[in-house]
């Protein structure tokens, strides 16, 4: 496995980590936790070092997976965990809002690492913006976590880079997780280059655009009830339908360099920046084995700019979360 490091911070993981997320919430029911915690070893086995997970996802069940999958092999991984959502720390009950207080913020951190049976987080991301709490008093509570030893690294998610540049200010902010793939380029215009000026690296979430660049998804798929796909505007049947061009293309690639489409979407994604890392997750062996496969695929400039070229002229349908979900990005 290549690896690469996060910007100027000098921390160095795998060229893909691992996303987590869907193992416990977000895509349907939870899966089988004996067979995840075999999964999340495995990827360790094949040179993944970078895990991602968030008190949120569960709630609290996926810190839980992930700190007794990694327990054995602790001081050979980068745990990524967040903070950020009003979660009641005892009950896992959420207001569906965002809390950044300084208070809660230490409360998460020290319920964190006993979920995650550690001594340490290494890189702790604030989930989403609080609009109610100053990112100079987010950045400033995470520097005295990182002062007591208790968190190694700052990071934020789904921010506006104005956001990220007072934050940085406060704390060195050493990674940045946003939405990005063929199915999103929005962090292209503002936030890759104000990243690259400040040092900071970046972790894609979605790399596989919640995996409509598989291939294995169409308009007549259907989702589990609990799916958070079923209320996103690009997943409906429509705009699966309108957006089938891009998988086209990106399976066009594929074909010609002997690589399966999921493949080519996170070489491509590899290709942009040497410090992304994308986090694909998964729950499947088999799909683990073909998403890490990606970094043995070799994009020409040829086939970059030929992918640049006939992406620019596709026209994607849908927006890529619900109104709500998009109003507490911060972006």
């Amino acid at each position: 496995m290549q690896k690469r490091k996060l910007g100027n911070s000098g921390v160095e993981v795998s060229a893909l980590g691992l996303g987590c997320m869907s193992m416990s919430s977000g895509y349907g029911p939870a899966a089988d936790k004996s067979e995840m915690i075999r999964l999340i070893r495995s990827a360790h086995d094949r040179g993944v070092t970078m895990f991602d997970t968030a008190e949120a996802y569960g709630p609290f069940a996926n810190e839980e997976l992930v700190g007794e999958a990694l327990q054995p092999i602790r001081d050979k991984v980068v745990i990524a965990t967040k903070f950020g959502f009003d979660i009641d720390l005892e009950t896992g009950k959420r207001t569906g809002g965002t809390n950044s207080r300084p208070e809660h913020i230490k409360a998460v951190a020290d319920a964190s690492l006993k979920r995650l049976q550690t001594d340490h987080i290494d890189l702790f991301y604030q989930h989403r913006v609080d609009p109610d709490v100053p990112i100079e008093d987010v950045a400033g509570a995470v520097k005295e976590l990182i002062a007591e030893g208790k968190v190694k690294h700052f990071g934020m998610s789904e921010a506006a880079v104005s956001t990220i540049r007072r934050a940085h200010a406060v704390q060195p902010v050493t990674a940045v997780q946003s939405e990005y793939s063929l199915f999103y380029r929005g962090p292209e215009a503002e936030l890759l280059p104000t990243l690259e000026e400040l040092g900071i690296g970046f972790v894609p979430f979605s790399p596989l655009g919640a995996g409509f660049l598989t291939g294995k998804i169409d308009e007549n798929t259907k989702f589990d009830p609990t799916d958070f796909r079923n209320i996103v505007p690009r997943f409906s049947p429509e705009a699966r339908k309108a957006n089938m061009a891009l998988v086209e293309l990106v399976k066009s690639v594929a074909a010609r360099k002997g690589a399966t489409p999921a493949q080519v979407a996170l070489a491509w994604l590899l290709a942009q920046k040497s410090w992304i890392v994308p986090i694909p997750g998964t729950t499947k062996m088999h799909r683990l084995e073909e998403n890490l496969g990606a970094v043995n695929v070799e994009l020409t400039e040829a086939d970059l700019t030929e992918i640049d070229e006939a992406s620019s002229s596709l026209k994607l349908e849908g927006a890529r979360l619900p109104e709500p979900m998009l109003k507490m990005t911060g972006l």
